[in-house]
Parts: structure tokens; sequence; C-alpha cells
């Protein structure tokens, strides 16, 4: 499978912006998805996943309450949205799929490119 992600940009402290993960090549419902972002000089740090039916979701905590996972399996799409935004949620985002697991695994199999979300104070 290869995912694109989209939907970043530049966005003030206190807004909103929502990612969208597109699946090619196989269909996305096969698959648990999740998102990742790294900022500069810092390691991937696990954001969100959601199982390959949508009836499980797993956050990091700093952003519970703040954003929401969803998939569309009929548009082999996932969806990352982002409320409330911090100046700490800048970082490229990345999201990621695999086959096998549980909702609350962090390894991955496959990766798409990375879409850059910035927050201003």
């Amino acid at each position: 499978v290869q995912l694109q992600a989209s939907g970043g940009g530049l966005v003030q402290a206190g807004g909103s912006l929502r990612l969208s993960c597109a699946a090619s090549g196989r269909p996305i419902s096969n698959y648990r998805v999740g998102w990742f972002r790294q900022a500069p000089g810092k390691e991937r740090f696990f954001v969100a996943a959601i199982s390959w039916s949508g009836s499980r979701t797993s956050y990091a905590d700093s952003v519970k309450g703040r954003f929401t996972i969803s998939r569309d399996n009929a548009k082999n799409t996932v969806y990352l949205q982002m409320n409330s935004l911090e100046p700490d949620d800048t970082a490229a985002y990345y999201c990621a799929a695999d086959l096998a697991g549980r909702v609350t695994d962090k390894a991955f199999d496959y990766w798409g490119q990375g879409t850059q979300v910035t927050v201003s104070s």
C-alpha cells in the first residue's frame, strides 16, 4: 500500500486543521493506521491510531480531547482532525499502516511522506 499525507499548513494557536492520509494500491480497510509527528531535532512521536474497522482508537495523552482520528474506508482515507492547536504541535506529520497488530501498537510497516504543520503563537 502507498500512503499520501496532506492537509498540513500554517495556523494560529487555537486553530484547526484536518490531515488526510490517502491510500493507493490496496484497500486501506485492511490496515490499522496511525499518525506520528516529528519536530526538528526530536524523535518521532506517536499521535494517534485507528483499527481497521474504526471501532477502536488510541491517542497520545498530549492530544487527547483535541485530536480525533477517523477513517472512511469507502474513500480509502484516514483523517486526523486537529483542534485547539498549540505551538508544540508544530511538526511534520506522517501516516503509517500495518496489516496486523493492536490499535495500541506503535510498529507499522508502511509509511507515507510527511505533511508540515506549523502553529504560530
